[in-house]
């Protein structure tokens, strides 16, 4: 009887031990139907030389580019220490000091997006990459021409786009400025303890990062947040079950002129997205939490409680990248 019991306590033991692994395999399993890992690298990047890297890195962080040599891409797109691709502003000041329209997307990750701008406008990196320079309120140049006749002015580019595009005839054109600095974009990827976790690895996560994990899915925020960057591969209307507040912006509409376009807006990716703050396409939202209750709200009409709040927002900061977290 004795034994009899010992073994049934140590089976029971045994099954309770294993539990946690268990559910945490099978959150693992439930997760991959919807998120998939960073790949080794972005569409297009197989095609990248150092050269053109190099050259874009280069372009990417050089002011020469603005009509007054005060604008460079990184001056919104910031890389320095303590920034994951923005500027962490609500709008964006330009060349001249007026503000953007929109709120600054992270350029970490963005070449796995279906399309670029927060209206989808841009088909890929190299189209976005265009848009800036010549825009009057960012970097305010007038035309190709002129960016082409600035850099042609700069010795040190002439070597560097001849060996960057030692095909092209002639090397230094505003379609090469753009393939660079798309080519150096592409080489910004932060892969983070979420990609450990949907490749097998269980202790990846926290607790609390797997509460929210779940959390996330049973509020079905994946509807729109899915894929490799929980997002970036749709347009959705924005105020989808309850009105947005700021109808002044009214997202793809604005660049089509079509109705059915009204307030579509790309669903932005949550990879950095504890660093990548304010929030939504107009920065009107401060913090991450705030978002959280906004986006539950606007598109599922759903109503979260503190709670769930704190569990999603703990989980999204398992998207941050590796190198951030070290930082």
């Amino acid at each position: 009887m004795k034994q009899t019991i010992s073994k049934i306590l140590i089976i029971v033991l045994v099954c309770a031990a294993s539990t946690p692994a268990y559910a945490s395999d099978r959150l693992i399993k439930r997760a991959s139907r919807y998120f998939e890992p960073l790949s080794a690298q972005m569409p297009g990047a197989e095609r990248d030389t150092p050269a053109m890297v190099s050259l874009g890195e280069k372009l990417f962080k050089d002011p020469r580019l603005s009509i007054n040599s005060t604008q460079a891409c990184s001056n919104c797109h910031r890389l320095d220490p303590g920034f994951a691709g923005v500027d962490n502003l609500p709008l964006s000041p330009g060349a001249r000091g007026g503000l953007g329209n929109r709120n600054t997307p992270t350029v970490f990750n963005s070449g796995w997006q279906f399309k670029q701008f927060w209206d989808g406008r841009a088909a890929d990196l190299v189209e976005q990459a265009k848009e800036p320079i010549l825009n009057l309120v960012e970097m305010g140049m007038p035309d190709e021409s002129a960016v082409e006749e600035r850099l042609n002015s700069i010795p040190e580019y002439s070597a560097l786009f001849t060996e960057a595009f030692p095909d092209s005839k002639p090397a230094t054109s505003f379609q090469n400025v753009a393939e660079a600095i798309a080519s150096f974009e592409r080489t910004l990827t932060t892969p983070s303890r979420f990609d450990d976790y949907l490749n097998g690895d269980p202790e990846a996560l926290t607790e609390h990062e797997k509460r929210g994990l779940k959390t996330f899915l049973r509020a079905n925020c994946q509807s729109c947040h899915d894929g490799a960057l929980l997002g970036g591969g749709v347009l959705e209307p924005m105020g989808k079950e309850n009105p947005y507040e700021n109808q002044d912006d009214q997202g793809r509409f604005e660049h089509t002129g079509l109705e059915k376009d009204r307030m579509l807006f790309k669903v932005a990716p949550l990879r950095n997205v504890a660093l990548t703050f304010p929030y939504f396409h107009d920065g009107r939202v401060a913090t991450l939490p705030e978002a959280v209750r906004r986006m539950a709200y606007l598109q599922l009409n759903k109503e979260l409680t503190e709670q769930q709040i704190d569990d999603i927002t703990a989980f999204l900061g398992s998207l941050t990248g590796r190198a951030f977290e070290d930082n």
